[in-house]
């Protein structure tokens, strides 16, 4: 097995889970400071904890650290004076004397921009759960949290929830569907929009405290402080409904525009609303029956609105995602890019730089992710970033019409730039700075049995070369509707890489980024064009003299892991295949996963048959690497127990014995995302590989026991 030419971060998976993250990014309303994000490795090494960072966004001068509590901090915006806003978990000094540390709720805090400590400008019982929204040019801010149902204010909320918790009480009565979400339970509390007024906010000398404060359990429940800007309900009751899909304030905080969930039995749809933040009024601007309405955005003038349109996809076909325009109050909607059919993954309005007004836009395109400028007018779009990177976060600078970002490859994990008018891209400061890379990516591609064209990124270690050729690995995404275009800390090939492995990451039928056609044809029928698609890129990445065509495996994660089955029922030509996090059964999978109403209707009936994993048990002969966690409420765990025990029924010696092995998290997700879990995961991935592309003797990793 050939290894790099000298150690690099991805040599070891200590010091790969310690790598600093770049996880978020915030630019100040005057355009010259960029907030970032950063995690770092606990000290003892089970957990992330974030800060936030200061960096001048003109690309000068060296990063300064903003916040340093044990806690840390996330989600960092700024307020239009310049403050900065972020949720956290940390003491309280006004609340919290004699707190359980490990059970103090998530509250705002701010940091001033003048100096001075940060302090917390929330105290809800249950915590908030992100930042919303912030205006711009008001002290207007809306944030999302949590509140029980039966609660008729604030104060009786935190009551509600004190007892419970002192009751010991943890059931939860459901009354609609979903009940999970991911890897959480919804419930009992349900979620809200709240907004806040920082002009409310009170520096006072708070007076000693007198018998006379002390409350008994008779008492009325305790006030909200005085002193703190009271939240204002704007959905008062809502059920589930403030399960958006994204919202934004007008700059003068006045209105709010969301994009509400309506339920429907089992699922639901999501409505365009206007909320008047002063009186709570909710006028609905667009609702259509079998339509979601998504992802809204506000001009900088706050006369505009944008968002996307997505007809509900059926098992005849993919749906578009549709870009819109319209007046503030719903007036003049009108579609954009009407023959552009890459799907948006986020959008602001750009600057009104020379009245140039138009969107700014990222989406999936040809393995990488750029950022497009869409003209309001119904030009066509523009394609502002033309390299090999995937971008997210993306800010305007009001005053210059230049954008930040945080872009990434999967050579290079996500770090703060600016981008010009031009298009032109520079690198600001980051303190966490990025690896050196243990070999080369190159991009490859082929032409399918029907004439597609299919590509992939190919990663090659370092001497790889037709006297020492690689043993393959194929890597597929998870999704469907995904393409292996940005940096991943929980799936990074470069550490396959660094053990001598070419990585092989294509885009398959169902792969975003190609086209509503190229997502269809593997529409309805994930086993055939997907799968074939992946077996000539396999075929055409085997006759390179870099690659040893004798020893491939495969792998791959949720959809990932589906196909990883469905190889594994359909060809021998692997020595190994790793299966995390999959779909096994359709039938099963369909009613037991947290969103069953989708996946039952993207597929007919016969299709759900026709293309489920679990048919072709009896055809098994690869070696399987099974993974899952009991936490996946996405593809919840009786896929892989079923997999295993039809492993078992079919595959077994008569004395128990199989060359399968199933490697089970009881407290991890659909990731699996701890550090230390992450390193045991790796090491029984390549310690399986190891054994049957590189024949060495099975080797269990320590912590295993």
């Amino acid at each position: 097995m050939t290894m790099e030419s000298h150690p690099t971060p991805f040599s070891s998976l200590d010091d790969y889970v310690a790598l600093p993250r770049v996880e978020g990014l915030a630019l100040s309303p005057d355009g010259q400071r960029v907030v970032l994000t950063v995690a770092t490795l606990t000290r003892d090494q089970t957990s992330y904890e974030r800060a936030l960072w200061s960096v001048a966004a003109d690309g000068t001068g060296v990063p300064t650290r903003l916040t340093r509590s044990a806690k840390g901090e996330s989600g960092a915006a700024f307020t239009a004076d310049g403050d900065v806003l972020f949720v956290s978990t940390r003491l309280d000094a006004a609340a919290d004397k004699g707190a359980d540390t490990d059970a103090v709720a998530a509250q705002l805090w701010l940091l001033p921009v003048a100096g001075g400590e940060a302090r917390a400008i929330t105290r809800l019982a249950g915590g908030v759960s992100g930042i919303a929204a912030v205006a711009s040019s008001s002290s207007n801010l809306v944030i999302a949290a949590e509140l029980l149902p039966s609660a008729a204010d604030l104060e009786a909320e935190g009551a509600a929830r004190k007892e419970r918790t002192e009751k010991k009480v943890a059931a939860i009565l459901h009354e609609s569907y979903p009940v999970r979400f991911w890897d959480h339970d919804l419930g009992p509390a349900e979620p809200h929009l709240l907004a806040l007024d920082l002009a409310d906010l009170q520096d006072t000398i708070a007076p000693p405290a007198s018998a006379s404060d002390t409350v008994s359990e008779a008492d009325a429940p305790a006030p909200y402080p005085a002193d703190l800007p009271r939240p204002r309900d704007l959905t008062a009751a809502p059920g589930r409904t403030m399960d958006t899909a994204g919202q934004a304030l007008t700059p003068d905080g006045s209105t709010l525009i969301v994009a509400l969930r309506v339920a429907e039995q089992r699922s639901g749809r999501y409505v365009l609303a206007s909320i008047d933040v002063a009186t709570g009024t909710q006028t609905t601007l667009f609702d259509e029956l079998k339509v979601d309405f998504e992802f809204p955005a506000v001009s900088l003038d706050g006369r505009q609105i944008a968002f996307v349109r997505t007809a509900v996809s059926t098992p005849e076909g993919p749906a578009d995602q549709e870009l819109w325009a319209a007046d503030l109050d719903g007036r003049r909607p009108r579609r954009l890019a009407a023959e552009w059919d890459r799907w948006p993954t986020s959008l602001v309005f750009d600057a009104d730089t020379e009245s140039n007004q138009a969107l700014i836009v990222t989406a999936d395109h040809d393995g990488r992710g750029p950022i497009f400028r869409v003209p309001l007018d119904g030009g066509a779009p523009e394609q502002l970033t033309t390299d090999d990177f995937s971008y997210t976060n993306v800010c305007v600078d009001a005053q210059t019409g230049d954008l930040v970002a945080l872009r990434s490859s999967w050579i290079a994990p996500a770090h703060p730039v600016r981008i010009g008018r031009s298009g032109t891209v520079s690198m600001l400061a980051t303190p966490a700075a990025l690896p050196e890379v243990p070999g080369t990516i190159t991009e490859v591609e082929t032409v399918a049995e029907d004439g597609a064209r299919v590509r992939a990124w190919l990663l090659l270690p370092a001497g790889a070369g037709q006297e020492h050729p690689a043993p393959l690995l194929l890597w597929i995404h998870g999704g469907p509707l995904n393409s292996w275009n940005a940096w991943s800390w929980r799936w990074s090939p470069l550490l396959a890489l660094a053990r001598g492995y070419a990585v092989l990451l294509p885009d398959p039928a169902l792969s975003t980024g190609y086209g509503l056609d190229f997502i269809a044809r593997g529409w309805n029928a994930w086993g055939c064009k997907p799968y074939t698609d992946l077996l000539a890129i396999v075929d055409a990445v085997e006759e390179l003299p870099e690659i040893d065509e004798t020893r491939t495996a495969a792998m791959g994660g949720s959809f990932g892991g589906y196909l990883a089955n469905w190889i594994a029922g359909h060809t021998d030509r692997f020595r190994a295949i790793v299966s995390h996090a999959s779909l096994w059964s359709l039938d099963q999978f369909n009613g037991t996963t947290d969103d069953s109403q989708y996946w039952q209707s993207i597929f007919s009936a016969q299709g759900m048959i026709d293309n489920s994993p679990h048919q072709a048990v009896r055809e098994i002969v690869t070696p399987m690497l099974v993974i899952h966690g009991d936490h996946d409420y996405r593809v919840p765990i009786g896929e892989s127990l079923r997999l295993w025990s039809e492993l078992a029924e079919h595959h077994a010696g008569v004395d128990g014995s199989t060359q399968h092995k199933f490697l089970f998290f009881p407290d991890e997700n659909h990731w699996v995302l701890k550090p230390q879990h992450a390193v045991v995961w790796y090491q029984t991935v390549f310690a399986f590989l190891d054994q049957h592309v590189h024949g060495a003797d099975w080797k269990r990793p320590r912590l295993l026991g």
